[in-house]
């Protein structure tokens, strides 16, 4: 079996809405993932940890997604070098080997807003609700 680390890849310059299907979904076509350590830090951009089964899975990964404009975020994916634990970032886990999402701030589902006045900051249309 080869080792975790080079299983392994860092994910870097996601944006701060980023959900845990979004990352599965941009990383799952690669091959079978056992792990994902979504980490959501205070300030974007937030960041993840991808492990695969298969090592080559992984390299695929970094070829096909490293530079990738997500959302306007070019996505930074190499191969990780230890340290995925050790983050007092709130984090969302993602293991196949179990029915849990893990703790995500996020949901799957995403609204489509139209007709806000352009002083609307993307990220707080709540602000500006009718009652």
């Amino acid at each position: 079996m080869s080792s975790r680390s080079s299983r392994t890849i860092y994910v870097g310059n996601l944006p701060g809405d980023i959900c845990m299907r979004e990352v599965k979904d941009l990383f799952l076509k690669y091959g079978p993932i056992v792990d994902i350590d979504l980490k959501i830090p205070p300030r974007p951009p937030c960041y993840a940890f991808v492990e695969y089964e298969d090592p080559r899975d992984a390299d695929d990964a970094i070829y096909g997604r490293d530079g990738y404009n997500f959302d306007g975020f070019h996505l930074r994916v190499k191969l990780a070098h230890g340290g995925r634990h050790s983050s007092s970032h709130r984090s969302s886990s993602y293991n196949r080997s179990s029915n849990s999402r893990g703790a995500s701030r996020r949901s799957d589902y995403r609204g489509l807003v139209t007709g806000l006045s352009p002083t609307v900051h993307q990220h707080q249309p709540q602000h500006h609700r009718r009652p």
